[in-house]
């Protein structure tokens, strides 16, 4: 691999410069371009060392081409002959040896790319030893040879992504890992006791944390290295090396009963560090962090025996107490998080109750330290509009820190019990009052931090508190809706109140207080307020619906008061808590009470659909259908299905009024997709009783569908083909007939739609088409497979395989598995009165069919599905590509593995080893002899992975394996 000259490289150079210089976009996108062909090209090899051994090129230079170099060995190594491998690696380590490798970034790509070469050079029995003799024991030696020996035990765990089979994976791992754990474990001991310092050379502790798996945890702590890792805690430039090597001790001492005495060792080393805790906390918030995370994870670690022996163990939890309590930056706690929950999983045990009471103080404690966290800064100048001086990042992750502490109240819940954590927070309450409470005036509430800290603390415990408290909340309600008049203390004592409405239901005496609050929030100048009393007037709605019903008329009242003055995120919260008591009324009033309540609304509704002239306008419009929905959704009265429903009764009264908004707006997105949402809520409310719905029904989304091509009118019929197919309740067979003619209308339109258009253009029709076509299979398998559209369908779905977006491409894989689901013995649906454990049989047609639609769609499938796995599909499409594949071998196993080859050789030339494609095919068609398809859903998934990795972009010249385009025509 030696050089000479500039070996070619001065094009790679000019391209770097483009891409770093201040050149147009074209110049950089052709650069670009030019960087990634040369990256997988085989001149790549010979250009990269020249970079790298040149003396005149760059760090930045060098830095690419050691980058490159890494992608090469992991990827390519294909293309340079096996008795060429010792020359590059004798390479590789004499440039390691170089001035170029001083430079950390530079040496940390060649040390990785001298370990995955070590990976796959299987003949390379003696790497770690190899290695350090080659280099010898310079410093720069040293500091090459702990950084190999960190990256080491990375690469090979990350090794499925190098072109090896999973036998001889194993087998290096075994080699490089665990045969040379003790001379590892020497040399390490060797370099410690060598060095002037080794605490401070943090490239010693990663190669500690990197080889914890493999050298005995006891070897290490009886060591001069345990001496080394804590020493190394009280300097700056190693802290984080060490707090990550203790993390990794703990997580290998988790067995706590197999590593007793590793922990009895550890233990003492670790609690010598608590005097560190204060000083840390009053001017060094990283070495607090760092401390914070240590007795956190050490806690987590061993928490099994804070529950077994709380005595001893109780030093740890008032560490990590103390830790919490000490984080003035609030940068530290969320590091104890896990911890009190785990811990609380334990003391909530009967087993544990000894210990639970043993740690209940050190939990009431925690309360306190939360409910302080949870105040808001005070800021220096007073001035209360900006209590983060314009960082508004802070104060989202403020607001985020906030809730997480509400979730370890919950946990201080569980193990003091609720009554205990409302009691703190009554306390305070009434202590903010007899201190402050005589000072405070409208707007004006000095120290309101204090008094808004345990409203939020009662509103995060608020779903453990049980409907029939009776000690504390009697006592809070009264205190709550008598706070004085500040924004944030007004809002979280609305969003308290809110909590607490299953309480209040069985208190009805509280009730009028609290709602009188509610309802006199909604005048508050602040919107934040106001937008908590829509939400908190919702949960009084939802949980007191039955004291509230004989009061509809004085709520219908307040409703159109204020319902013009909201925003829309809260006027669909106050309209769902107005259908709730709407929903509580006796079935004979059930009609004028819906007729009442959303006539106004309707009427609203056509007056802006009349005036809708601009998108804003529009949206509104679209906000205020959303609201009829609303009361769609909650008003479902039980009928007798031989008696009309009155709601279905005032559905069909404003049905005219939606139909005619499809047609206004038949050009504007929003607008169809909430009346299509509201159709669709008519018959999953109402369900067969929507019969007197469907023709007009269907004939708007038909028509609705034909016009603008919108996804939201199949959605909508995909309700009804839930509702109304022949295993529907009270459906006829006429009834389910139409239906799926109805059904194979939409499906023409679609395929006319598709052909018309690119897959591109239609994403979210293609994705509801064939949510829709996953029902329709379900309900109607037979009749769907012997459609003449079937096979129009397939291709469509091929097509559709091409885009990038992975809801489309979700859905139409699920059909996919679902349709060749019905090509094997057993029937993929069940019924109720099925026998348990035994399965239905598929009929001999509906599988005959499947394979004769597959007799001339199959290869087309295989080929877009493996094709999309190695460039196109999102990860998360992963397991359902395989599904389809695997469904195919299930059914055609030896065409299936045909098509696969077929496949891999229509790949780009240069893009697969012929190894590689001849141990798939070989490993295919063994799994096929034996029997064990399923295994062979693994195999291309390994295969797609690393040939996906290999060529991270698809590369020029995909040829015969682009997508056609779609064609139908009726």
């Amino acid at each position: 691999m030696a050089t000479n000259g500039d070996s070619g490289y001065a094009p790679v150079l000019a391209a770097l410069a483009t891409m770093q210089g201040n050149v147009d976009k074209a110049q950089k996108e052709q650069a670009h371009q030019y960087l990634e062909n040369f990256q997988k090209s085989p001149e790549a090899w010979t250009v990269t060392f020249g970079v790298l051994q040149a003396t005149e090129t760059s760090p930045e230079s060098k830095l690419f081409a050691a980058t490159t170099l890494k992608g090469k060995i992991t990827y390519d190594l294909h293309q340079i002959p096996r008795d060429s491998l010792q020359q590059l690696r004798d390479t590789l380590l004499s440039i390691l040896s170089s001035p170029t490798a001083a430079i950390k970034p530079i040496r940390t790509q060649l040390c990785v790319c001298l370990a995955n070469l070590a990976i796959q050079m299987l003949e390379w029995k003696d790497v770690i030893q190899y290695v350090s003799a080659s280099l010898g024991s310079s410093d720069q030696a040293i500091a090459v040879i702990l950084k190999f020996l960190h990256v080491l035990p990375e690469e090979v765990i990350e090794g499925r992504k190098i072109n090896l089979s999973e036998e001889e994976l194993n087998m290096r791992a075994s080699e490089l890992l665990t045969d040379n754990a003790e001379p590892v474990l020497r040399l390490l001991i060797q370099y410690a006791q060598s060095m002037p310092e080794p605490a401070k050379v943090p490239q010693l502790l990663d190669c500690i944390t990197s080889w914890l798996r493999e050298v005995p945890m006891n070897d290490i702590i009886n060591s001069v290295l345990l001496d080394v890792i804590m020493n190394a805690l009280s300097i700056d430039i190693a802290l984080d090396s060490a707090v990550e090597c203790l993390s990794a001790i703990f997580k290998e001492t988790r067995d706590v009963d197999e590593c007793q005495s590793t922990i009895q060792t550890l233990y003492p080393r670790i609690l010598a560090l608590r005097p560190k805790i204060a000083q840390a906390g009053s001017d060094d918030a990283d070495t607090l962090k760092g401390l914070t995370r240590i007795f956190s994870e050490a806690g987590e670690a061993w928490v099994l025996l804070v529950a077994r022996l709380p005595e001893q163990f109780r030093a740890l939890v008032e560490c990590v107490l103390e830790c919490a309590a000490h984080d003035k930056e609030h940068e530290a706690i969320a590091l104890t998080f896990n911890f009190w929950y785990e811990l609380k999983q334990y003391l909530t045990l009967e087993k544990y109750m000894e210990a639970r009471v043993h740690h209940a103080d050190l939990f009431s404690k925690l309360v306190d330290v939360m409910v302080l966290h949870l105040q808001f800064p005070r800021p220096e100048d007073d001035d209360e509009k900006d209590l983060f001086e314009g960082d508004r990042e802070k104060e989202e992750k403020f607001r985020e820190f906030r809730h997480q502490m509400g979730d370890v109240l919950k946990d201080c819940c569980e193990v003091i019990g609720v009554t205990e954590c409302l009691r703190k927070s009554y306390e305070l309450i009434e202590q903010w009052v007899n201190v402050n409470g005589q000072q405070a005036a409208a707007g004006r509430v000095p120290n309101w931090q204090a008094l808004e800290a345990p409203l939020f603390s009662m509103r995060a415990i608020g779903r453990m508190v049980p409907p029939d408290e009776s000690i504390m909340l009697p006592k809070l309600i009264p205190l709550i809706v008598d706070i004085p008049d500040h924004e944030k203390v007004r809002f979280q004592a609305v969003m308290t109140l809110g909590r607490y409405t299953e309480w209040t239901a069985q208190h009805p005496d509280t009730l009028q207080a609290q709602l009188n609050f509610i309802m006199a929030a909604f005048n508050h100048p602040s919107g934040e307020v106001v937008r908590a009393a829509a939400l908190s007037f919702r949960f009084f709605c939802n949980d007191c619906a039955d004291l509230l019903r004989d009061h509809i008329d004085g709520l219908q009242q307040f409703y159109e008061s204020v319902i013009d003055r909201l925003s829309a995120a809260s006027q669909e919260e106050i309209t769902e808590g107005i259908a709730s008591v709407l929903a509580k009324q006796p079935l004979t009033k059930v009609y004028a009470s819906f007729k009442s309540t959303c006539d106004p609304v309707v009427n609203r509704l056509m007056t802006m659909a009349q005036n809708a002239t601009d998108k804003r306008s529009k949206l509104a419009v679209a906000d205020q259908v959303q609201l009829v929905t609303i009361f769609i959704q909650r008003i479902k009265p039980y009928v007798e299905p031989t008696q009309p429903n009155p709601a279905v009764q005032y559905c069909q009264e404003i049905f005219p009024v939606l139909a005619r908004l499809v047609e206004v707006f038949s050009d504007f997105v929003p607008v169809l997709e909430r009346v299509c949402r509201c159709w669709r809520h008519m018959v999953l409310s109402y369900r067969a009783a929507s019969m007197p719905l469907l023709p007009q029904l269907a004939e708007q989304l038909s028509a609705g569908f034909t016009a603008s091509r919108q996804g939201c009118f199949l959605w909508a019929t995909d309700s009804i083909i839930r509702e109304f197919s022949a295993d529907g309740e009270h459906v006829d067979p006429a009834t389910s007939e139409a239906i799926f003619h109805f059904y194979e209308q939409q499906t023409g339109t679609f395929l006319q739609a598709l052909s018309d258009l690119t897959p591109e253009e239609l994403p979210d029709v293609i994705e509801d088409f064939f949510r829709m076509s996953v029902d329709v299979l379900l309900y109607f398998p037979l009749r769907t497979l012997s459609s003449s559209l079937i096979p129009h369908v397939l291709s469509a779905a091929n097509t559709s395989l091409t885009l990038l977006k992975e809801e489309p491409l979700t859905a139409t894989l699920h059909f996919l598995r679902d349709f060749l689901a019905y090509g094997g013995q057993d029937n993929p649906s069940s019924t109720f009165d099925q026998t348990p454990g035994q399965s239905r049989g598929n009929p001999p047609e509906v599988q005959t069919a499947v394979k004769q639609l597959l007799s001339t769609e199959g290869e087309v499938i295989t080929q877009r599905v493996l094709t999309g796995m190695m460039y196109t599909f999102p990860r998360d499409c992963f397991p359902d590509a395989s599904g389809v594949l695997l469904g195919l071998f299930q059914i055609l196993p030896q065409q299936t593995a045909q098509w696969v080859a077929t496949t891999i050789t229509l790949l780009p030339a240069g893009s697969i080893a012929p190894r590689e494609s001849e141990r798939l095919l070989g490993s295919i068609n063994q799994c096929i002899q034996q029997g064990e398809t399923r295994k062979i859903r693994i195999l291309l998934q390994d295969f797609t992975n690393a040939y996906r990795r290999r060529n991270v972009a698809p590369r020029d010249g995909l040829g015969r394996l682009e997508a056609t385009k779609f064609k139908f025509s009726q």
